[in-house]
């Protein structure tokens, strides 16, 4: 090969490298709270009061599984405004109030565990009383009697959490794929499982309440 064909191939080449170079993921940078004081950081995430997300989600049972868009606010007690739609059109309503739960159409028992206390749980991980905390390589782990979460040791974000529930019955709850948003990190990719029903979120938006608290540990 010549040395002027040779120029023009890797000159040829240039145009695909810079689409490889930016169509490949990038890494993220996860914030670091190396030596930082979980337990501080449990109390400054208390501050929060309400959260409002909307979201994609994926309903599963057995080999069957409905798609749509949702849009979520809940508080730290546990109350929740909840609609779900599926191609543009209400899909699902659920309201949460001093647990007195109503919903058109009527769920059963499973689904409205998934959507009541497994949401509550799942999005206020931090609300857990009296836990105990534990290293665990390079987790820590929150336990009480009735709930076990593993928290990243540098970013304390949350990677998982199993619920004991009435009966025997456990809800575990599976979280990845962390971005920021508003300054704050949280996982966008939530799993939610329990007995034969899963429930998978794809957090489009975030917004915390009050906004203004006291930030030091800025992770959901």
């Amino acid at each position: 090969m010549s040395q002027n064909v040779l120029k023009l191939f890797w000159i040829s080449l240039v145009p695909l490298l810079l689409l490889v170079s930016s169509c490949a993921p990038k890494r993220v940078e996860l914030p670091s709270f190396q030596g930082g004081d979980i337990r501080a950081a449990l109390t400054e995430k208390r501050l929060v009061t309400d959260i409002e997300t909307t979201f994609t989600v994926a309903f599963n049972k057995a080999d069957a599984e409905m798609r749509g868009d949702g849009a979520l606010t809940i508080t730290s007690t546990g109350d929740i405004d909840l609609r779900i739609y599926t191609l543009g059109f209400l899909a699902m309503e659920l309201t949460s109030r001093d647990g007195v739960v109503k919903s058109s159409p009527l769920l059963d028992r499973t689904k409205k565990v998934l959507l009541t206390e497994g949401l509550r749980d799942c999005i206020f991980w931090w609300n857990a009383d009296n836990v105990a905390i534990e290293e665990e390589g390079d987790m820590y782990v929150l336990a009480n009697n009735s709930r076990k979460i593993w928290i990243d040791k540098k970013s304390f974000l949350p990677l998982r959490q199993v619920v004991s529930l009435e009966g025997g019955k456990e809800l575990t709850i599976y979280y990845e794929e962390p971005i920021r948003e508003n300054g704050r990190w949280y996982q966008s990719r939530v799993r939610i499982e329990y007995l034969s029903y899963a429930v998978s979120l794809s957090v489009k938006t975030l917004v915390v309440t009050p906004e203004g608290a006291t930030c030091l540990y800025c992770s959901l």
